[in-house]
C-alpha cells in the first residue's frame, strides 16, 4: 500500500497556488498614496482564469469576495463536525471514513471499494471494506487535479485536467495498484473549470464534462460542453453545448434521460443568477452558457442579439452561487418512499456572496413531467455564523440504500442512514 502522507504536503502547494491565483488581486491592490505623492501604478492584471476577473471596481463589499481556500490537512476524526449536522427526523450521520486530504467526487467498486477522487491533491483514493473495517488507502498519485472519478466492470477511470486514465482490476490490486494508463488526452489544459466530474452513462459510454475558461468568456469549440466517449477512450463526441461548469450528473432511472447541475457566473449579483440543474432530452442541446442565465437573464456583456428562448431551459433553479455540484437519483429503499427517485444534490455553498449560502445537502424531487416539483434540505450545519465547518461536494448511494457525503474542506467521507442507527466498524 503506498504512504499518502504527502497529502498534506501537496495541499499546502495546491493552496499556496490557489492563493496566488484568486487572492493576487487583494496583493495587487496599491497602497493610498501620502499626501503629495505621484499617483500609484495600475495593479498587474490578473492571470486568465482568474475567478476575481469582473469583480466590480471601487465596491467595498465585493472587495471582500473571493473565494475561500480549505484548511491544508484533513481534519483528524474526533474534530469533524459531525455534532454540528443537521437532518430530518429519522436520518442518521456518522463519520465512514477521515484523513482524505480534499476528499472530492465518489465512484463504487463490484466488491464494495469507495474510490475517492481529489482536486487540490495528487491523489486519489480507496476506502476498503474489509471484514467488518475500513482502511484508506492511496490508489494513484503523481496526478495533476485528479477529481473525476468513475468505476465499471472492474476499471476505475480517473479524470485529470486534461486527460483520462484507467486501472483495470484495481480492487484486485488495492495494495500494489498499477500506474494508471492514459486513454483520452484531448481536453484543454485551462485552469479555470477544468476540474472534471466524470460518470458512465446507461448507454455504457463515458461522459466528460469540459466547463468555460473563465467566468464569462467567449470561448473556442472545445469549452462549454458535454462530451462522451466509448470505454477505451475512441469515438469521443460533443454531447450537449452551452454548459458553464458542470461537476455533477446522473441519469433518470425511469427514462434514462441525463440530468446535470450548473454554476452559475459570478459578479452580475449577489442574487443571480442561480446555480441550474438542467436536463438532457436529445444530443445536440444548447443550454445557453455564456449567452443566456438561468434560462431567462440575457447576459449584460456577452448576450447581445441573443434570445433565452432559443436555448434549453432549465428544470430547475438551485439559489444563487450555491455551487451545486454533485448528484445522484436515489433509488435505494432505505429512505422514506418520498425519496425514491428524487435527486440528492450537493451544494458545496458560496464564496461571492456577503451572507454566504449553501452549504447543505438538498433533495429534489420530481413533477410527473421531469420538471422540479419541490427542494428540501437533508443535512445542514456546514455554515456556521457564515464560515464554513464543512463543504460537501458529492454524494453517492451505497448497495444497502445509505448514502454517502464527501466533504473537501475536512477531507472526510459521511454516511446518511434512515431508521434505527446501526454503527459500522470505523
Amino acid at each position: 500500500m503506498k504512504s499518502y502522507s504527502s497529502a498534506s504536503r501537496s495541499l499546502l502547494l495546491a493552496g499556496a497556488f490557489f492563493g496566488a491565483l484568486t487572492l493576487s488581486a487583494v496583493a495587487q491592490q496599491p497602497a493610498a498614496p501620502a499626501a503629495g505623492a505621484a499617483p500609484a501604478a495600475a495593479p498587474a492584471p490578473l492571470p486568465p482564469g482568474s475567478p476575481l476577473i469582473g469583480r466590480p471596481a471601487d465596491n467595498e463589499a465585493a472587495a471582500k469576495l473571493a473565494p475561500v481556500a480549505p484548511p491544508p490537512l484533513a481534519g483528524a476524526p474526533d474534530k469533524l463536525p459531525i455534532a454540528k449536522l443537521k437532518l430530518p427526523p429519522g436520518f442518521n450521520i456518522e463519520v465512514y471514513a477521515a484523513g482524505m486530504a480534499n476528499a472530492r467526487s465518489l465512484a463504487l467498486g463490484d466488491k464494495g471499494t469507495v474510490f475517492v477522487g481529489s482536486r487540490l491533491v495528487d491523489k486519489v483514493y480507496g476506502i476498503e471494506n474489509k471484514d467488518g473495517k475500513r482502511s484508506v488507502k492511496v490508489i494513484a498519485s503523481g496526478l495533476y487535479r485528479p477529481n473525476g472519478v468513475a468505476f465499471k466492470n472492474g476499471t476505475l477511470y480517473i479524470a485529470e485536467l486534461s486527460k483520462v486514465s484507467k486501472i483495470d482490476k484495481v480492487e484486485d490490486n488495492l495494495d500494489s495498484p498499477p500506474k494508471p494508463t492514459m486513454i483520452y488526452d484531448k481536453l484543454p489544459k485551462d485552469e479555470a473549470h477544468g476540474w472534471k466530474f466524470i460518470a458512465i452513462g446507461p448507454d455504457n459510454k463515458l461522459y466528460v464534462p469540459v466547463g468555460q475558461p473563465g467566468n464569462v468568456v467567449l470561448h473556442d469549440e472545445d469549452h462549454g460542453q458535454i462530451r462522451r466517449m466509448n470505454l477505451d477512450g475512441t469515438g469521443a463526441e460533443i454531447y450537449v453545448r452551452g454548459v458553464r461548469n458542470t461537476v455533477g450528473f446522473d441519469w433518470n432511472p425511469e427514462n434514462k434521460q441525463m440530468y446535470f447541475t450548473d454554476n452559475g457566473r459570478d459578479w452580475l449579483s449577489e442574487t443571480v443568477p442561480e446555480d441550474e440543474l438542467n436536463r438532457v432530452t436529445k444530443q445536440g442541446e444548447h443550454f445557453g452558457a455564456p449567452y443566456c442565465l438561468q434560462g431567462n437573464i440575457i447576459d449584460q456583456e456577452l448576450g447581445w442579439g441573443k434570445d433565452c428562448k432559443d436555448y434549453t431551459a432549465p428544470v430547475g433553479l438551485m439559489g444563487p452561487h450555491v455551487a451545486a455540484l454533485g448528484m445522484r437519483f436515489y433509488t435505494g429503499s432505505m429512505f422514506p418512499k418520498s425519496y425514491k427517485n428524487a435527486i440528492i444534490v450537493a451544494r458545496h455553498g458560496s464564496w461571492n456572496k456577503t451572507n454566504k449560502q449553501g452549504g447543505d445537502v438538498v433533495v429534489v424531487k420530481l413533477n410527473k413531467d421531469g420538471t422540479v416539483k419541490s427542494m428540501e434540505p437533508l443535512i445542514t450545519g456546514f455554515l456556521q455564523d457564515n464560515k464554513y465547518v464543512g463543504r460537501p461536494v458529492d454524494v453517492m448511494q451505497l448497495k444497502d440504500g445509505s448514502m454517502l457525503v464527501s466533504d473537501d474542506w475536512n477531507g472526510a467521507v459521511y454516511r446518511i442512514t434512515y431508521g434505527k442507527q446501526k454503527v459500522a466498524g470505523k
